[in-house]
């Protein structure tokens, strides 16, 4: 989709109700809930943090968005697909900052270049034991990227018109951080496989932006 284009209908996004769980539940894996079920003492003191879903324009002024592919780690999100951000800091005054900042050091877009469209559904993380609060923003003008090597392994810009496309849209089977293989709704998204969360708060920005267009 031209950018152009884009940037006229998300004008109108902050309009349209949050779907929250009903959009981000198509993408839950199938053990989910029961995760959530054993794990409500543990919620009580959950962590925060701020993620964000970066819409901007590249050469030829189509839309992409940007997700990153984590380095190897000694860590529950070790080598996944996931949106830019990361956990609040003390320095933050709020969570969009918390996204802004993350956003700004794993993928060098400075934060002046970064414009917030609105909030979205926040959604429960139960390896990490974090309440991840995403946010939509954009760019008028195409990004220049600078890697974070040490924690960023590759930044995957992904074509808006592929996101839209239900073919890629599949079942495939993963290794959780519960040490069992089990097959979940995901995304393929320029040949990486993108579920869990990252793949509920995909979902309910697909509905949303299916409104606009």
């Amino acid at each position: 989709m031209n950018f152009d284009e884009f940037l006229k209908r998300i004008s109108k996004i902050k309009n349209i109700p949050l779907p929250a769980e009903s959009s981000q539940f198509k993408m839950a894996p199938s053990f989910r809930q029961g995760v959530l079920e054993n794990q409500q003492e543990v919620t009580k003191n959950a962590k925060s943090a701020g993620v964000l879903a970066f819409f901007y324009p590249d050469q030829d002024r189509e839309t992409h968005f940007i997700l990153i592919l984590r380095n190897t780690y000694k860590g529950v999100h070790s080598a996944q697909v996931g949106f830019p951000g990361g956990k609040r800091e003390a320095q933050d005054t709020s969570l969009q900052d918390t996204a802004v900042r993350e956003t700004f050091e794993e993928i060098g877009v400075p934060i002046a270049d970064m414009e917030i469209v609105c909030p979205l559904s926040q959604i429960y993380i139960p390896p990490s034991n974090f309440y991840v609060h995403p946010f939509m923003a954009i760019s008028k003008t195409t990004p220049h990227f600078i890697r974070q090597e040490d924690e960023v392994e590759s930044i995957l810009e992904i074509p808006l018109q592929q996101f839209f496309d239900d073919n890629f849209t599949i079942r495939e089977i993963v290794s959780t951080s519960y040490h069992v293989d089990a097959e979940v709704p995901a995304y393929k998204l320029n040949n990486h496989i993108v579920w869990g969360a990252t793949a509920m708060m995909l979902s309910e920005i697909k509905d949303l932006l299916k409104e606009l267009m």
